[in-house]
């Protein structure tokens, strides 16, 4: 008897060094037990220690790699990372509705972690006309700040998830990974179809270990969406597997600097 992988695309750029990126989202997607294809946007020189080059896919083929993966497999969810030009996020964008793609996640990654922006202002307005087509988006603090255009008080987390959302119609994942330290991760879940807010606690995990755990959250969650779950649960599971990786990989050892989480433990 004959059973269809349950799949997931992941959008995003290449880290040759194999901790962020579309080599994350593979072993993330991999790990929660679905089955990864990818679009690659760019290619880096990065290692644990930094980003040194970008060099951008050219769109037309960007619009190959889609329609040849879209044209011929089903796909239970889609991830996106970093889109870096206006002209990159119009393209998938309308790719994606040409084929009617639905439970779309997206890693609004527009703040290095170094600070620096990302995009500028008119592949910021690309990407916020994006947002809305999106299941959930999953921004950090200072990308959610970007998106509202002002500072997050710390104690409003719920407030701000809720005004991200239906400033963009979506679901809201407002991640806590830039709050300050303390025993317990807080991550604030807005569901935009019931305006319900949820907050997911996880143990604080002292290592250096995080390179690519933005990229690992969204990839699991799409995962989890492409096995059937439905939005909550998916997001508890995926927030559930990156504090396990973590755990895991805290104490190994990648290169000289920031190294990645254990997808497969």
């Amino acid at each position: 008897m004959n059973s269809t992988y349950k799949s997931v695309l992941t959008i995003a750029g290449s880290d040759s060094g194999g901790c962020a990126g579309i080599q994350a989202d593979i072993k993330s997607i991999s790990a929660n037990g679905a089955f990864a294809a990818s679009v690659i946007t760019a290619t880096t020189a990065q290692n644990t220690q930094g980003v040194f080059d970008i060099h951008p896919i050219p769109v037309p083929h960007i619009k190959k790699q889609l329609k040849a993966v879209l044209g011929d497999i089903v796909f239970g969810a889609v991830k996106i990372g970093m889109l870096h030009s206006s002209e990159v996020i119009e393209a998938v964008q309308e790719t994606l509705k040409e084929y009617r793609i639905r439970n779309i996640v997206i890693d609004p990654v527009m703040v290095a972690t170094s600070g620096d922006r990302l995009l500028n202002s008119a592949a910021l307005n690309s990407l916020k006309s994006f947002l809305g087509d999106a299941l959930l988006i999953t921004p950090n603090l200072p990308e959610a700040e970007l998106l509202i255009g002002k500072k997050i008080d710390s104690e409003k987390l719920g407030e701000a998830a809720k005004e991200i959302g239906n400033r963009f119609q979506t679901s809201v994942l407002l991640k806590g990974g830039h709050l300050e330290v303390s025993d317990q991760m807080t991550d604030t879940l807005f569901l935009y179809e019931t305006q319900n807010t949820v907050f997911i606690y996880n143990n604080y995990i002292a290592t250096k270990n995080t390179h690519g755990t933005g990229c690992t959250l969204s990839s699991a969650i799409a995962a989890q969406l492409s096995l059937g779950l439905t939005l909550e649960p998916a997001v508890r599971k995926g927030c559930s597997y990156l504090n396990e990786a973590i755990a895991h990989g805290k104490d190994r050892r990648l290169g000289k600097g920031h190294g990645p989480v254990h997808h497969f433990f």
